[in-house]
C-alpha cells in the first residue's frame, strides 16, 4: 500500500468536498446543472451539498485513518463513492460530453485510490 498516495487523494477529496459544500456551483457548472445564466437553482445546491460532505468526510478518513485495515477500508469507501459517481453521473447528467467527463474524472480518482492500495510503499 502506498500510504502517501492515499493520503494525497484524501486531502484533495476533502478539500474539494468542503469547497463544493460552500459553493455548489463549483460542481454544478461543469456538470451542466445550471440555468442559461449560469446560476445554480436552490434545489440543486441543496442536492449537491450532501454529496460534497460525503466527499469531505471520506477524504478526511482517507487522510487520517491509521495504516492497516482502517486505511484500507477508507480507500474502499472512497473507491465505491467514485465508482458510484461514475455510474450515476454518467447515466444522468445533461449532455453526452458532460457525462463522459464526469465518468473519466470519477474513474480517475477511483483509480488513484486503487493504485495506492496496490502499490508498494518505498521506504
Amino acid at each position: 500500500m502506498k500510504v502517501s498516495l492515499l493520503r494525497a487523494v484524501g486531502v484533495a477529496t476533502a478539500a474539494y468536498g468542503v469547497a463544493v459544500a460552500a459553493a455548489p456551483g463549483l460542481l454544478a457548472r461543469p456538470s451542466g446543472l445550471v440555468d442559461t445564466a449560469g446560476r445554480t437553482a436552490p434545489a440543486t445546491r441543496t442536492s449537491l451539498r450532501p454529496l460534497a460532505w460525503r466527499d469531505a468526510v471520506s477524504g478526511l478518513a482517507l487522510a487520517l485513518a491509521p495504516e492497516g485495515p482502517a486505511l484500507r477500508t477508507a480507500a474502499y469507501v472512497r473507491i465505491a463513492a467514485d465508482l458510484g459517481d461514475a455510474a450515476l453521473l454518467g447515466a444522468t447528467l445533461p449532455g453526452r460530453g458532460r457525462r463522459a467527463v464526469a465518468v473519466a474524472v470519477s474513474v480517475g480518482w477511483g483509480a488513484l485510490s486503487v493504485a495506492g492500495l496496490l502499490a508498494d510503499e518505498q521506504r
